[in-house]
């Protein structure tokens, strides 16, 4: 059939149309981010901020109330064991609080004396009774007196024992409680400084009271430690705690230095404690102890640190972005690019960290994959590369 050259011009019109509309309506490729399937190694890490804390640390305090002799010592000076660090003097006692005292000191010695008496006597008794047992077994053996008379002279002396055992006890009560009133007098007379020696050989951390001045006793003064034996203490969610075990490796970053340093955990605290979160809410909270591998002399007590807890790792895995997969009806899914066309997938993950999660099956390492993937994205659908 021989088309008439209106008919040609109006077949060509036509199908000029059509393509224009094809090209019009033709939907254009979806904008997407792109990561890629890869080997290499994995760590799963629980990410805290920590402080650090001298491990041994020393509160030195006041032994006794009365007037602290000014400290000389400062924050970083070492002290060896047996320094003295703190002198403190007693108050000296007024009249009336000194005839108190020598009265008290006096009563007690008499309760002293009377309490060493009651020994002695107990012991005079315990000998005799002792002795009478002694002649009765040997008259038993023989034959000259009962079993039964024999039995109460033993009871008796056992009885006597005791009785010395709780006279020389009362004569030590007495003893200490006279002492301590006697102090009281003799602070009256001598009037000399209360020292506290260093217990360890360390550095001073911090001095709580450096001024002269009237300090109640048991009031802090110094802190010591030994600033080489760091630990680090991290505070972490108690859901998270429970994934840490002792051992487990910890790395130190942000703390001023350039290297990162290297730790292990050492203790998870047995109990956990409430903390308000910056938002406002109560979380509880179980503090991480761990210690350095090496000594750094830049790290002070009380430092703020950024630590990452290694809760697992492997060297070598195929691993996908976790920002790549979502959750399906009952696995998990991811999209592949493949000419040009986002191909959904279903993949079986293993290890799953922060960014990076282990990929067990359903795509292979050079792959790519789509990052963020949004609503829009369907199976099969054209995208193009974001820059």
């Amino acid at each position: 059939m021989v088309l008439s050259k209106t008919q040609r011009i109006a077949a060509i019109s036509l199908a000029s149309v059509a393509l224009i509309l094809f090209f019009v309506f033709k939907p254009s490729p979806l904008p997407v981010d792109s990561g890629e399937v890869q080997r290499g190694p994995l760590q799963i890490t629980l990410d805290a901020e920590g402080m650090t804390r001298v491990n041994d640390r020393y509160v030195i305090a006041a032994p006794v109330t009365g007037k602290l002799m000014r400290i000389t010592l400062e924050e970083g000076d070492r002290v060896r064991k047996g320094d003295v660090v703190v002198a403190v003097v007693p108050p000296e006692l007024n009249a009336r609080e000194y005839k108190e005292a020598s009265a008290r000191a006096l009563s007690a010695r008499a309760s002293l004396d009377e309490a060493i008496a009651r020994e002695r006597r107990s012991l005079l008794g315990f000998s005799q009774a002792n002795r009478r047992s002694e002649r009765y077994r040997k008259l038993y053996t023989e034959g000259a007196v009962s079993k039964e008379a024999w039995e109460v002279a033993e009871n008796e002396a056992g009885v006597l024992k005791r009785e010395v055992e709780a006279a020389r006890s009362a004569v030590e009560g007495a003893r200490h409680g006279f002492e301590a009133l006697q102090t009281q007098v003799d602070r009256k007379i001598s009037g000399k400084p209360v020292t506290v020696l260093s217990p360890v050989d360390g550095k001073v951390l911090r001095v709580h009271e450096k001024s002269e001045r009237v300090i109640n006793s048991g009031s802090p003064v110094l802190d010591i430690g030994d600033p080489a034996a760091i630990e680090i203490v991290i505070d972490v969610l108690s859901s998270d705690a429970t994934k840490v075990r002792p051992g487990n490796r910890v790395l130190i970053r942000d703390w001023g230095g350039e290297k990162e340093l290297q730790g292990v955990v050492k203790t998870i605290d047995p109990a956990a404690f409430t903390k308000t979160s910056a938002l406002g809410i109560e979380e509880k909270r179980v503090n991480i102890v761990a210690l350095l591998k090496e000594y750094e002399p830049l790290l002070g007590d009380n430092f703020r640190v950024q630590a990452k807890i290694v809760l697992r790792e492997a060297g070598n895995v195929l691993q996908v972005p976790v920002s790549s997969l979502f959750r399906g009806r009952d696995e998990w899914h991811l999209f592949v690019i493949e000419h040009g066309k986002a191909i959904e997938r279903s993949v079986r993950i293993g290890m799953r960290g922060t960014f990076q999660a282990e990929v067990l099956s359903g795509v292979s390492a050079g792959q790519k994959v789509v990052v963020h993937p949004t609503n829009e994205l369907k199976n099969g659908a054209s995208v193009t590369l974001q820059e």
